[in-house]
């Protein structure tokens, strides 16, 4: 993986974000869980649903998980994943310190091992959480650069100022993924096939060994990052999400239009968005 210098980015000062969450037509239970914090060395802060705040003195991670098992396991999975998101990322905030570019593979893959072996023991130790799973797509912003991790099919788009197309930087955990990124099927295909949510990665479960896609990309004023669960994108295609990002207004919020719409046109799943704007 070739790491990013910082000195080839520009300092991003502040991030505007909102987030939503909707159950759906169908679901009985919200399996979806997203996260913000803000946090240094020394504390921890959990963010609202929406707000901004300055780059200079904190760094910022926002995530999606979605969480799967009988009863209410999925949705204990998914709200362990942030807990443990918010205990475990803010001691990593020294290695800011120490040039983070050089080390969020590490930190990262470390964070998704632990959360991994916490759903393990809970699901082999309490019959209600047997067999519970989730997905975790992670952003973590410092100035001037986003670092990400992912497994399942939670999705982190990005974007860029003044580009028209969205780009998907995380790798759906799908058979039908790996299809359509290897030319086998088309787009339309994978959409409506009837296997497109059966993952093949999670934490959890029994899955025995943790392998998180964990990249980095350079971010500046002007860009936007999306993270959201699998059911947003059953009822939008990404130009109609694009169209909802650029929408400008003081009192629009993109999450919950993005969700909203997600649902009047689809709704069969739990459905939610996390967007991060660089202003």
């Amino acid at each position: 993986m070739k790491t990013p210098s910082k000195k080839a980015a520009a300092r991003a000062d502040e991030l505007h974000w909102s987030g939503c969450s909707d159950i759906g037509k169908v679901r009985k239970n919200n399996e979806d869980a997203f996260l913000g914090l803000r946090f240094d060395a020394q504390e921890v802060q959990r963010l609202g649903k929406f707000g901004d705040a300055s780059l200079a003195e904190h760094d910022f991670t926002f995530a999606v998980c979605d969480g799967m098992g009988g009863a209410k396991a999925g949705e204990f999975a998914s709200n362990i994943a942030v807990e443990k998101i918010t205990t475990l990322l803010p001691r990593s905030f020294n290695h800011t310190q120490r040039d983070l570019n050089h080390a969020f593979a590490d930190v990262l893959a470390e964070l998704y091992e632990q959360v991994h072996r916490a759903l393990v023991y809970l699901g082999r130790s309490y019959d209600e959480c047997q067999g519970m799973q989730t997905t975790m797509s992670l952003t973590w912003f410092t100035p001037g650069w986003l670092y990400f991790g992912h497994v399942g099919d939670t999705r982190i788009y990005h974007l860029a100022k003044d580009k028209k197309e969205l780009l998907q930087l995380t790798q759906d955990d799908t058979h039908v993924a790996w299809l359509l990124r290897n030319g086998k099927i088309k787009d339309y295909e994978a959409r409506t096939h009837p296997r497109r949510n059966v993952l093949q990665k999670a934490l959890g479960g029994e899955n025995q060994f943790v392998d998180p896609q964990v990249g980095a990309v350079a971010c500046g004023k002007g860009d936007i990052f999306l993270i959201c669960s699998d059911g947003l994108t059953e009822g939008l295609h990404n130009h109609q999400i694009v169209d909802l990002l650029r929408t400008k207004g003081k009192e629009f919020n993109p999450a919950k239009a993005l969700v909203e719409t997600s649902v009047k046109n689809d709704g069969r799943d739990n459905t939610t968005a996390l967007v991060v704007r660089v202003a």
